[in-house]
């Protein structure tokens, strides 16, 4: 007995030192995490003065990236003028009208945030137009400065609360009272309670300054830019002549393109950067600053509107774009209705990832040999052709070859970086344990990750260097899982084969998957083929790990493992509809295979065509187009008009879709020719949807109808989701309100009185389907946390570990008919009614007798 308790106290102990071990480590992520919000500008400062200080003792430049060599060449200056600014303000009353709070920062730091933003602005743009919008970049930075503003007067408040013998006499704080409130700081400081403090040394809430504020602000500050920086090419002439030296930065106005039967010429300022600012931008753009990176320890829990998320990074709960009445909506709505919702967005922010070195090597190799693999955009620009012969024909198709050749190199270089903004937070984030990422919503109840470059919602290069912190023993089923995640990953047709045909596939593929988790730059390249390479990588060498161990069911694994919806838009219109035809064509009820609306539909337009075709050309002209066509129709033809339909897809929209997929094609290379196929496929598919989705479209119709007598009424269309998230739709007309800044005169955009009818009523049926599929995800998202599972939601695609699919596709599958037996339709009429007694909605659409409760038993429903 006394060694047994002496063995308990023993594990006791073990337990609770490895507790205080955790802890401290999170108090320690918590202080680097707090830091990197608050102090991101203010290193930056203290480096540029280093790296000026080193200028002036050693005589000569330091050998600096690009991007940061022309910013320490325009730093003092524009910190001068900017100091001159703020002294002539003072002494000077009128220049509040231009520039207020332009004392708001230390003239050092706003000088940096003005460069970095502007050439974070460019760096995004067009090679060719070397411009940005003087609205834009005026409110951005702006923002930006605001953004610092509160930080900094916090951290100052802080700072002015901890030194002793200090007392603010400006906030009417006696003697005592400051040494009480300098001691609990200093306390609370001592403990890293940050929120406490924050709620002590702040008198009042902190007023947003307002979009005309924040853009006189910018405006001035841009305008001293364009006075301070200069360019200079190398010196390649003779030493007599004098130095090219050249503003770096020019303000001019562009005339702004005449829309049809418009007859006033509209200008709009921009701010055009020196072709020389841009030379090599793209290979230094890992030196620019990025204030959303992901979280050392798990976002603050969401209670309220900007209550959650960063530390003290500006965090809201929705995106509403400005838009007063959405706003007000989740601001008021009682915060224990909007429960459920917090907690699902605490669930995604809790889901803990890391980089996964190996395939960020791999990306590393390719990106240094040139890119142009694997889905990565080539590091080089083409050249522009030349005119060879003075013929007029030669000329003019020499000129479009041109303007195509430019508009090439203008992508590739946004392109380039933003592949170099991914990589450099995944640099970053590599040797970390783990990272998290809050997540907020758009007005629509879809959740998004905050930080924007590296992360799961975006391609195939951020989803393969990603994956789970935590890893997972495979078990039996998750082997049987992640060889079909790997299938799923390959694609091209494979993803819609039965589970079986896709475990074929796999077993008849190991040895390429065993070379390339391998030998992925030197062996056979068999992983290049895949849809999403690097992600099929990955799994390639998990899968090698585990076939390879001599027991392979306890390999860890740390790859998420995707269930995606088939057609996700149409399975909540068949769920709505109760449809049995619509239900089996998008999966709700088991099959031998899955069910490929995509497959149908193509197969709807090649008859179609066929038929066309056939006809007398000198009476029916498109019967020459689907000639040229009839070889061409296939799924990925038509997938993403199928997929964007059921979210309102314009005739316009499927055109620009059909005509890229065409693109990739290459079979029709006039220009004008690809147009008019575009046209014509567009139209046939449009047609071809319409007759295999009836009932999905009298849904469809009669949401629109309820939108247009709602919008008639100048009244927004606005709705409950099932979790009680508010939503307003933000269309409405805008009114130009003009201010006058230093630079020039400028309309802001605001939020009119009056309701757009038309974007009200035909947003309405793909707005109300998106804010199911986020009610879907978040209810899948609370019920895995309460199982014990890691869930991470992009959309319509769930994912968790291997040896957890099973489980998460029986708790997706019963949320789906949790969902869809409250009578949404129903609840929706109702309130629709309630709102407004005094008009008169037409009936619900009839609809079918499909049973809900099959889906539990269809296997490919997510698959």
């Amino acid at each position: 007995m006394k060694s047994l308790l002496i063995r308990s106290r023993n594990k006791c102990g073990v337990k609770i030192e490895h507790k205080e071990m955790e802890r401290r480590k999170y108090y320690l992520l918590r202080r680097r995490q707090i830091k990197a919000e608050t102090e991101a500008w203010e290193n930056m400062v203290e480096e540029y003065k280093e790296l000026e200080r080193e200028m002036c003792e050693k005589k000569l430049a330091p050998n600096l990236p690009y991007v940061k060599k022309l910013i320490l060449g325009w730093f003092e200056p524009l910190r001068a003028a900017i100091e001159k600014e703020q002294k002539s303000r003072r002494s000077k009353k009128h220049k509040t009208a231009f520039s207020p709070f332009i004392d708001a920062l230390p003239a050092d730091k706003m000088a940096v945030i003005v460069m970095h933003k502007i050439m974070g602005l460019l760096m995004m743009g067009g090679k060719d137009d070397r411009c940005v919008r003087v609205v834009e970049a005026a409110i951005q930075i702006g923002v930006a400065i605001e953004h610092e503003v509160r930080i900094h007067s916090f951290l100052e408040k802080t700072r002015k609360c901890q030194r002793r013998g200090i007392v603010d006499e400006s906030q009417g704080i006696s003697s005592k009272e400051a040494l009480l409130l300098r001691k609990r700081v200093k306390s609370l400081i001592r403990r890293n309670r940050v929120h406490e403090v924050q709620k002590l040394v702040r008198n009042e809430e902190f007023k947003s300054w307002g979009r005309d504020t924040q853009a006189k602000l910018g405006c001035c500050l841009i305008e001293l830019l364009t006075h301070t920086a200069f360019v200079q090419p190398p010196v390649n002439q003779s030493a007599d002549s004098p130095p090219d030296v050249r503003p770096a930065f020019r303000h001019l106005f562009k005339i702004a393109t005449r829309e049809p039967g418009q007859n006033l010429v509209k200008r709009y300022g921009v701010i055009e950067c020196d072709p020389l600012v841009l030379d090599g931008l793209d290979r230094t753009v890992k030196h620019m600053i990025i204030p959303y990176v992901p979280m050392l320890v798990p976002p603050k829990k969401w209670k309220g509107y900007d209550k959650g998320g960063y530390f003290f990074l500006p965090s809201y709960l929705m995106r509403t774009h400005g838009s007063r009445q959405q706003q007000d909506a989740v601001r008021t709505v009682p915060g224990k209705q909007m429960q459920k919702v917090y907690e699902a967005l605490d669930t995604l922010g809790n889901t803990k990832w890391r980089v996964n070195k190996r395939i960020l090597g791999v990306v590393e190799s390719i990106w240094a040999g040139g890119g142009n693999v694997a889905g990565l955009v080539n590091r080089e620009d083409i050249p522009i052709p030349e005119l060879l012969f003075d013929d007029l024909k030669e000329v003019k198709a020499w000129k479009w070859s041109v303007r195509k050749a430019k508009k090439i190199n203008r992508e590739r270089h946004s392109q380039r970086c933003d592949t170099e903004l991914k990589l450099s937070v995944a640099r970053k984030m590599k040797d970390e344990e783990g990272f998290f990422y809050p997540h907020n919503l758009d007005f629509r109840g879809r959740a998004y990750p905050m930080h924007p470059h590296l992360n799961h919602l975006s391609s195939d290069l951020c989803r393969g260097i990603l994956e789970f912190a935590e890893g997972r023993p495979l078990g039996k089923s998750g082997l049987h899982w992640l060889k079909i995640h790997l299938a799923n990953l390959y694609g091209g047709g494979i993803e819609k084969l039965s589970y079986d045909g896709r475990l074929s596939f796999v077993e008849n593929h190991l040895g390429d998957i065993f070379d390339s988790a391998h030998k992925p730059l030197n062996g056979n390249q068999w992983w290049l083929n895949a849809e999403d390479p690097f992600q099929c990588l990955s799994a390639c060498i998990n899968l090698s790990e585990a076939l390879k161990s001599p027991s392979p069911y306890t390999v860890v694994s740390h790859l998420p493992i995707h269930q995606d919806g088939s057609c996700n838009g149409l399975q909540h219109y068949a769920a709505l509809g109760r449809d049995s035809f619509e239900a089996a064509a998008v999966n709700l009820v088991a099959g031998e295979k899955p069910a490929d609306v995509y497959s149908e539909i193509a197969e709807r337009v090649h008859n179609i065509m066929k038929k066309d075709s056939s006809k007398d050309p000198a009476t029916h002209p498109n019967a020459l187009l689907a000639n040229l066509l009839l070889g061409q129709v296939d799924r990925k033809l038509v997938k993403q008009t199928v997929m964007t339909s059921v979210y309102g897809v314009t005739y316009v929209g499927a055109r620009e879709q059909i005509k890229r997929r065409l693109e990739e094609k290459g079979l029709i290379t006039d220009d004008r020719l690809l147009f008019s196929a575009a046209c014509y496929a567009a139209k046939v598919t449009l047609t071809a949807l319409g007759e295999l989705f009836q009932a999905a479209r009298a849904i469809m119709g009669w949401l629109g109808d309820c939108a247009k007598i709602i919008a008639s009424e100048n009244q927004p269309v606005s709705w409950t989701t099932p979790l009680g998230l508010p939503v307003v739709q933000p269309y409405f007309k805008t009114q130009r309100h003009v201010i006058r800044t230093s630079l020039q005169v400028l309309a802001l955009q605001r939020e009119g009185d009056s309701v757009e009818i038309r974007k009200q009523r035909t947003a309405f049926p793909p707005n109300f389907v998106h804010s199911l599929d986020g009610s879907h995800m978040m209810m899948t998202a609370i019920a895995c946390r309460d199982d014990g599972l890691r869930f991470a939601g992009v959309h319509d695609s769930f994912w968790t570990h291997a040896c957890d699919v099973d489980r998460m596709n029986q708790i997706l599958r019963q949320k789906f008919i949790d969902l869809y037996n409250i009578p949404i339709l129903e609840n929706l009429l109702e309130s629709f009614e309630t709102s407004y007694p005094s008009l008169s909605f037409p009936p619900l659409p009839k609809r079918g007798d499909f049973n809900l409760e099959k889906v539990l038993e269809s296997p490919y429903f997510f698959n």
